[in-house]
């Protein structure tokens, strides 16, 4: 669902004509802590082959998506509760509190954002409005996924 809304919705709206708010990273982000870092990263790649192919990006976004996928376990690790993780937990707001989810996800959505504007730019020549993007992007895409935890997510 969160591909859809992406590639339906949110691909068309540009704030301020600069940044595009993503909220497909979402999906990998909510996955179980269990979930094996191979079929975490193949499902990474194909989300973002799939935005790929409807906004004409040519890997840019998979490539993104990978680097985030296989950096989650260490973000996880890095910002574990104070009495660990136990198996009930899930990587959501309603599980493991406000926080922590703003740390989980900030960290790892401005990965994606920083990795997705310099491959698409290419070049350091433009760092000043890449770094802009990575920013505003990261900010707007980061708000849509707590709109979305603080209308789903299971108290």
């Amino acid at each position: 669902m969160l591909l859809l809304f992406q590639v339906f919705l949110l691909n068309f709206i540009k704030l301020y004509g600069v940044v595009t708010p993503y909220i497909y990273p979402l999906g990998i982000l909510l996955l179980p802590f269990e979930t094996p870092r191979w079929l975490l990263m193949v499902l990474a790649f194909f989300a973002g082959l799939t935005i790929d192919m409807f906004t004409d990006t040519p890997g840019f976004h998979a490539s993104a998506m990978v680097i985030m996928a296989f950096a989650r376990q260490y973000v996880v690790s890095v910002n574990r509760p104070v009495g660990d993780y136990e198996p009930s937990h899930k990587p959501t707001i309603g599980s493991l509190g406000f926080y922590w989810f703003i740390f989980y996800a900030g960290i790892l959505v401005a990965l994606h954002h920083f990795c997705f504007y310099f491959i698409e730019v290419y070049s350091f020549h433009y760092i000043p409005i890449t770094l802009l993007k990575v920013g505003a992007g990261s900010l707007a895409s980061l708000m849509l996924m707590l709109l979305h935890e603080f209308l789903f997510y299971k108290r």
